[in-house]
């Protein structure tokens, strides 16, 4: 496949790495130097694309991609207040995006295990939900898009919780979550259930980012050939 990166820093760099060793050509790379050059791509050039950006600039990049015909991956959170624009963009242009908070098999099973936990904590009032995420100190939203997909699972589950706040407390029926942004941390989330007698933990933590640009090129890989817009419910067979 011919793939053009978006966004190629840390991210983009271990994305290129791996398409690279599974014989894929990199094709373009954008970063901030040279953002304006996307509008000279062609779907010619360029099998899909893989985006990794900045919640500023996530709308823009995928809506280029999908006027220009080339199948776009994003994975940049902290955008999703547009989302349903793309949506119906994509829709509009007979197009195929894909978007996911986070391309880590790991995670997408911890999400599964999430929301069948609170489907089950659901009948014990007693037990309290909080959730903290920690990551590398240039990551820019708060919380995390892989924070607000637990917390979805949550809020889907349990009936007494109907919101999620950011911050150690939280309203009555508000979730609480906790961001922290420390050194190189790649990745880590915790969902904790607390009673006065118990308490239950679930955890996911990434221990280098290959794990997210693994799922990165295995879905621009399994996009071929398809339309629409995509998710890893999709992709998982979920």
């Amino acid at each position: 496949m011919n793939i053009g990166i978006i966004g190629y820093g840390k991210m983009g760099q271990a994305i290129a790495t791996i398409a690279e060793q599974r014989g894929h050509r990199i094709t373009g790379k954008i970063d901030i130097d040279n953002k304006h050059t996307l509008k000279t791509w062609s779907s010619d050039q360029m099998d899909a694309a893989i985006e990794f950006t900045a919640p500023d600039q996530a709308y823009d990049n995928i809506k280029q991609c999908i006027e220009l015909g080339i199948p776009v991956v994003s994975g940049t959170t902290g955008w999703l207040e547009n989302k349903h624009k793309i949506d119906r963009f994509c829709r509009e242009q007979d197009g195929t995006y894909f978007y996911a908070s986070n391309y880590s098999l790991g995670v997408n099973i911890t999400f599964k295990v999430n929301s069948f936990l609170a489907r089950i904590m659901n009948a014990y009032p007693d037990f309290q939900v909080s959730m903290d995420e920690t990551h590398h100190n240039q990551k820019k939203d708060a919380p995390s898009g892989t924070a607000i997909t637990l917390a979805e699972g949550i809020i889907n589950e349990i009936d007494r919780i109907t919101e999620w706040e950011l911050g150690s407390t939280a309203r009555t029926g508000a979730l609480p979550i906790q961001s922290y942004r420390e050194g190189t941390v790649p990745g880590t989330h915790t969902v904790r259930y607390l009673s006065d007698y118990d308490e239950i933990t679930l955890q996911h933590k990434a221990l280098n980012r290959t794990g997210f640009a693994m799922g990165a090129v295995l879905v621009t890989e399994w996009i071929q050939n398809r339309k629409g817009i995509l998710t890893m419910d999709d992709f998982l067979d979920l």
